[in-house]
């Protein structure tokens, strides 16, 4: 049985970046999984390199803990890009919070889409264009126009549960929390920004339409005009 000195070190090991691709809802859970088969440390698609005794392992790329992010990137993304800020979840819940418009809007009233589905779906286009399929949790729904808002989180949740597909779909805006920039955010600027929780760390590109300082210096901003790379 390994100590919790072990367990506390495997958590240390990983981006803490709740992206779902090993199959897990949060890197913790992740890091109990890797506690009792160390083998399923292979799954994290972050890690630098994989060794069969987790306590040797020292090495996890980019080093993405939870604070100081793009620090410690170097205002870099995966590809070697600048950004100017990260963009944070909403405390309380569970991914980025992402407006979509389904290429075929009437699916939303043909596949009774309300709040509380489960739905996978691919931005496509000159919107976005991730190469990711996105997974995630409805959290409001427009059947006249086709909008919806939904939580994107990892693909843990529609492999247990099943979930609707909606296709393609254009991605509209972004929001979240602004903790960490390098550059001044104000209303009406395109800026490159990071998703903390991208499984892809690739920058996307937005202007900023509607941001909010906060009490602790942090802005809440939506975003459009979105783009990758």
């Amino acid at each position: 049985m390994q100590t919790t000195t072990e367990k506390t070190g495997t958590i240390d090991l990983l981006p803490n970046l709740n992206c779902g691709a090993c199959g897990y809802k949060t890197c913790e859970d992740f890091a109990l999984a890797v506690d009792s088969v160390e083998t399923e440390l292979k799954k994290c698609i972050h890690a630098k390199q994989i060794v069969s005794n987790i306590s040797t392992h020292s090495n996890c790329l980019n080093c993405m803990g939870a604070e100081n992010l793009g620090e410690k990137l170097n205002w870099k993304d995966s590809l070697k890009r600048d950004f100017d800020f990260i963009l944070d979840v909403f405390e309380g819940e569970p991914g980025p919070k992402e407006t979509i418009l389904p290429y075929n809007p009437t699916l939303v009233k043909e596949l009774a889409v309300k709040k509380g589905d489960v739905m996978i779906g691919r931005p496509m286009g000159m919107s976005c264009g991730c190469p990711v399929t996105h997974c995630g949790v409805v959290s409001d729904v427009d059947a006249r126009t086709g909008v919806i808002n939904w939580n994107v989180t990892g693909p843990l949740r529609p492999r247990s549960e099943g979930f609707i597909d909606i296709g393609y779909y254009v991605s509209q805006a972004y929001e979240g929390i602004i903790k960490e920039s390098k550059e001044k955010i104000e209303l009406g600027r395109r800026y490159w920004f990071l998703p903390r929780r991208c499984m892809l760390q690739w920058r996307h590109s937005g202007l900023v339409n509607a941001v909010t300082k906060l009490k602790d210096g942090s802005y809440r901003v939506r975003i459009e005009g979105l783009l990758i790379g």
